[in-house]
């Protein structure tokens, strides 16, 4: 089918599906959720592609009913110190470069306000939420990272990219594992959670979603980052890079994607994860583009995994209607005793289809495929 098509589709269903809808001060509304930014996002990229104003249209409807003109979020929680309400956020820059109205710009101070305030880890990362304190998660880089550094060359005056930055690099001192090349999910300073290492703090595998949002978020601040602080994103191409060839190690070499628990092809009940695999491929393709990834051999990489969940995940059910399967639904740490990291832990969430993560990802990576060619 033509990609547009099922993107249509989907956007078309999404806006109304019951589960989703929530009574928010007299509206049927979807709460505030950074899975919907993954929508949001991803529909406006391709709106910038193709200038195609369904794309717009499906924004707006989402987006515009929850921001009032003082900037205030509804159904948006400062309190609870979330990461995850950052994401949503970052679509607020483009409606404001597109309508210039300032209640996209108040909005913007509104989240700004929870991460000046969010409580940090010793080492100067943000907590992922406040109900995982002391903990970092690679989910978190993405759904904050790139928002506080477009913030910061708006109307900072560039003066948070070095606290961006440390952040990357705490990470990678203390989540890379040199043996495998991966990037561990959390870790928990403390060390006294029931899915942490009591000697490194460390969750025990290694997710491929928690890695593909981690290089998402590596090649989105790599883009965003100013020619004029070249040692500042010099580093980010080289956390990227190395990153990339640690996962490109794992990639099936029979369908070209990538497994749920990635490092572990042979587990029983493992499976070729759609979500991650993409945004895998979003982030070679857009690293290519950008410049991070220099090597020719990567470019053709990404598409290539692109083009594999096509081919292997988008497929027609009976009813002929397509559908984006096998996506991971959720999976996290947390935040007792449930969700204790194991093998069998990751392996038990529910697989669905049409996941708005994943075909988020999907129309991020497809008009990243257009500007290639």
């Amino acid at each position: 089918m033509e990609l547009t098509s099922y993107f249509k589709q989907f956007m078309k269903t999404y806006q109304g599906l019951d589960e989703y809808l929530v009574e928010i001060e007299g509206k049927l509304l979807h709460e505030w959720n950074y899975e919907d930014g993954c929508a949001f996002l991803g529909a406006a990229a391709m709106y910038q592609e193709t200038k195609d104003k369904e794309y717009l249209e499906f924004i707006e409807k989402m987006v515009s009913p929850y921001i009032k003109e003082d900037g205030t979020i509804i159904s948006y929680h400062i309190e609870e110190y979330n990461l995850d309400f950052i994401n949503a956020g970052k679509i607020f820059y483009f409606l404001y470069d597109l309508t210039g109205e300032e209640r996209y710009r108040k909005a913007c101070d509104t989240l700004m306000t929870q991460l000046t305030y969010q409580p940090r880890l010793t080492c100067g990362n943000f907590w992922h939420k406040l109900i995982y304190p002391f903990q970092v998660w690679l989910d978190g880089l993405y759904m904050a990272q790139p928002f506080y550094l477009e913030y910061d060359n708006r109307w900072g005056g560039q003066t948070r990219c070095y606290d961006v930055l440390n952040q990357f690099n705490q990470v990678r001192r203390i989540l890379y594992d040199e043996k495998s090349g991966l990037y561990y999910h959390a870790y928990d300073e403390y060390k006294d959670r029931k899915w942490a290492d009591p000697e490194t703090g460390l969750s025990p595998n290694f997710w491929l979603r928690s890695i593909g949002w981690y290089l998402m978020a590596l090649v989105d601040c790599y883009d965003l980052m100013s020619e004029e602080l070249y040692d500042v994103k010099a580093r980010f191409g080289e956390l990227l890079r190395e990153a990339v060839r640690g996962v490109l190690k794992y990639q099936d070499k029979e369908s070209k994607l990538f497994y749920q628990l990635i490092a572990l092809p042979e587990e029983e009940g493992n499976y070729l994860e759609t979500s991650g695999s993409l945004m895998i491929a979003y982030a070679i393709m857009k690293g290519c583009r950008t410049g991070a990834l220099l090597e020719e051999k990567y470019l053709e990489k990404g598409k290539e995994i692109y083009h594999a969940v096509l081919a292997e995940k988008l497929t027609a059910g009976e009813d002929g209607v397509f559908h984006l399967s096998g996506t991971c639904a959720s999976a996290g740490l947390g935040p007792r005793e449930e969700r204790d990291g194991s093998r069998s832990y990751y392996l038990s969430e529910p697989v669905v289809d049409d996941d708005v993560k994943a075909v988020g990802v999907l129309m991020m990576a497809a008009a990243e495929a257009m500007k290639e060619g």
